[in-house]
């Protein structure tokens, strides 16, 4: 019966999937976390608030708030092995908690949806750079004819629809191909790409002759602006 039962526990957690490394949890988990805002927005928003200081209070919240949080979120994977609104149960429901605690995993459910239905628009306009991109056509270009892209993609209603649907295509691909087959195989390739992406960006960066002024406005701190920020 044992046996049974642990091989009948065994082909659960098969039929679950189960990650191959630690590592491609690590990577799975820090696309996760690492979005387009971190590169796209983080950059000026630090500048404009207080630069090394802002970073010093951002890297305070996170280890007051991210980091126990992330632990709880692998406490409560590792010890319910199943989705996140069972797993929160279950784990409640084994030390002797109240059930209601799953309310949270739902809240948290309804946000990761929320996020979804903003960052697959934002996937959308990724998707219609690469190709402008890949035809050439930020080769030569000013800010002004880069907006105007922008714009004209913005004020296509089609436009915006086909790119959607081309993210959310790719998105419905990974997560239908499972953990190992989907989740774990694109952050595995896509998780180094996006980090050599960022060296040959820093790279270039370092030849645009305003690398010292970015690096200044990125990280000089100013405590006053970044207390005006947070107040």
């Amino acid at each position: 019966m044992t046996q049974s039962n642990s091989a009948s526990g065994n082909g659960a957690e098969a039929a679950r999937g189960l990650w191959s490394s630690r590592l491609a949890f690590i990577l799975a988990a820090t696309g996760s976390a690492v979005g387009l805002g971190n590169i796209w927005k983080f950059p000026y928003v630090t500048g404009e608030n207080g630069g090394g200081a802002f970073v010093l209070v951002y890297l305070l919240c996170i280890a007051i708030i991210g980091i126990p949080i992330l632990m709880a979120e692998v406490f409560i994977g590792r010890n319910g092995r199943h989705n996140p609104i069972t797993s929160m149960r279950l784990v409640a429901e084994r030390n002797l908690k109240s059930p209601m605690w799953r309310i949270s995993a739902i809240v948290g459910m309804i946000a990761a949806f929320v996020i979804l239905s903003f960052y697959s628009v934002i996937g959308g306009w990724s998707a219609s750079y690469v190709g402008h991109a890949a035809m050439g056509d930020f080769t030569g270009g000013t800010a002004e004819s880069i907006g105007d892209l922008f714009g004209g993609l913005l004020a296509s209603p089609v436009q915006l629809l086909i790119w959607h649907t081309v993210f959310m295509a790719l998105v419905v691909l990974v997560v239908s191909r499972g953990l190992k087959g989907g989740l774990e195989k694109a952050a595995t390739i896509l998780m180094p790409a996006l980090f050599i992406l960022l060296l040959v960006a820093v790279g270039y960066a370092t030849t645009t002759g305003h690398f010292g002024e970015a690096v200044s406005f990125l990280f000089t701190p100013d405590f006053g602006a970044c207390r005006s920020a947070v107040c």
